[in-house]
């Protein structure tokens, strides 16, 4: 495979690996008289992975700023849904006064909505393999909505307040499961790095800005007006989803579905798997010829296509109001409650398990600086009011935005850089050179806080938030890197969504 990626002993497909430049020096299989070249990019430089079929309604065949909205507004509802999870975080004291509860049961506002999301996103996964996001994302927006008028009503009823707060996790469940998903639903390999950024840029980027906005809210209007403002701003968005999002999953024909992310069902041939979709066996595929990987013709004329095995007649492209429904037909054969149980074996796979420890480490790492951020600068030396305290946040807020520019500008360079150099075959490994960053920045951000907020009293409040900030960029860019694997490595996995 090159570029010290291992090679495969045996001759089962690799997830991932394909053909996505032309290369001379790069054997290939040799072509039917009825093969046409794969589809290419408008610059004619890339070979589509995944490759789209000749249906209108494939989300890879839709206009480019088509699916580029679709992602803007899914990134605007993440920001918002992003911003339950540290809602409270800046008026903690100011609760705990107003319930008259101590900080145990303030904490525990935040428990069980965390409880929330974690439950309801595997219940949301396995909706979404079998009958698309599109259902989850309208759900998720109007629970967000009903949620947060239900939260700033709650008055001095805690557990009103409690259970508003469990179903506010069940809203932002799908926005956190499933954007990354749709980008593989919507973009081909080699545009997914800038796009997947922005997505991860919304979770977190929102998230941060949060405790900045909330203490001034609480101290100018009120803490119930954080709640109003949530379900505002997602009634503003319910609209532009309903309308303007359509179901992104899209259920490929068989033969197809083993090479989205660019992996051959075929005999290997140095490593490389290159397109190829052949009714020839295996004794008459010999790597005595060039030229790009292709698939077998499937024609328009009605003659050809009844007698081609795979094809299909194309259907008529979906009018306006049928993308509107809430389902159009079942994405996956597979049983709902197997995939229910699915995820938790899913632990001991090496590329979740990897995946979860670049991205939980660091977020586990950010979730206890917000906690001790409070303790540290509401009390002595500093003695910061909630309003000061929540201005703490805009540094991992500058911090989300530089992770998310670095990972954007790097993310699909380096990618590119990497498949010329490897005679125009991509490896979903390239997306973890990446992590090199969030290693360097993560390292500095943990190290520098720690010192500087053991002393804050000789250092300030201006060193702990920026090393704060390149904590949570280190986490952006790893967050990135892995998201990015998973879904380039893994696209066409019976676990995948």
């Amino acid at each position: 495979m090159g570029l010290g990626i291992l090679e495969v002993k045996s001759h089962v497909p690799v997830p991932g690996t394909s053909n996505v430049l032309d290369d001379a020096s790069r054997p290939a299989f040799p072509q039917s008289p009825d093969a046409v070249p794969l589809k290419y990019d408008k610059s004619n430089a890339f070979i589509l992975v995944p490759q789209p079929t000749d249906d209108p309604n494939d989300p890879l065949n839709w206009p480019l700023w088509k699916r580029d909205v679709i992602l803007l507004i899914l990134s605007a509802m993440s920001v918002i849904a992003s911003t339950l999870s540290p809602l409270l975080a800046a008026n903690t004291v100011t609760l705990a006064i107003y319930f008259g509860r101590d900080f145990t049961h303030m904490a525990l506002l935040t428990g069980y909505h965390l409880c929330g999301v974690g439950v309801a996103g595997v219940i949301f996964v396995a909706s979404a393999r079998i009958w698309g996001k599109r259902h989850l994302y309208l759900l998720g927006t109007v629970l967000i909505i009903i949620s947060s008028a239900w939260g700033g009503a709650a008055g001095t009823n805690y557990a009103s307040l409690l259970w508003a707060r469990v179903v506010q996790g069940i809203g932002l469940a799908p926005f956190e499961a499933l954007v990354n998903a749709s980008v593989g639903d919507l973009y081909f390999v080699h545009e997914r790095g800038k796009r997947m950024a922005l997505s991860n840029l919304a979770l977190f980027g929102g998230a941060f800005f949060t405790p900045v906005l909330v203490g001034k809210i609480t101290q100018t209007i009120g803490w119930e007006w954080s709640f109003y403002m949530i379900a505002i701003f997602a009634g503003a968005l319910l609209p532009l989803i309903f309308f303007f999002v359509p179901e992104t999953a899209f259920a490929r024909p068989e033969y197809q579905a083993s090479s989205r992310s660019g992996e051959n069902a075929s005999t290997p041939l140095n490593g490389v798997h290159d397109l190829q979709i052949s009714g020839e066996s295996k004794d008459n595929q010999t790597p005595n010829q060039s030229g790009p990987a292709s698939f077998e013709k499937q024609s328009t004329d009605s003659k050809n296509r009844n007698a081609a095995p795979f094809a299909n007649t194309v259907p008529p492209k979906a009018t306006f109001l049928q993308s509107l429904r809430l389902f159009n037909g079942r994405k996956s054969d597979a049983n709902f409650f197997k995939l229910l149980l699915r995820p938790f074996p899913l632990f001991f796979h090496p590329a979740v398990l990897w995946a979860c420890l670049i991205q939980g480490t660091l977020i586990g790492w950010t979730v206890m600086i917000g906690v001790v951020l409070a303790a540290i600068f509401l009390g002595p030396p500093l003695w910061f009011n909630e309003v000061e305290t929540g201005y703490m946040y805009t540094g991992p807020f500058v911090g989300a935005i530089l992770g998310f520019i670095l990972s954007g500008l790097l993310a699909d360079w380096s990618t590119k850089l990497l498949i010329k150099r490897n005679k125009g075959v991509y490896e979903p490994e390239f997306r973890i050179v990446l992590v090199a960053l969030q290693l360097v920045f993560g390292c500095v951000g943990l190290y520098g806080f720690g010192v500087t907020a053991e002393q804050v009293a000789r250092y300030g409040w201006f060193l702990p938030d920026l090393f704060f900030a390149f904590e949570v960029g280190g986490m952006v860019l790893g967050a990135v890197a892995s998201a990015l694997y998973i879904v380039d490595a893994h696209r066409s996995s019976p676990w995948s969504f």
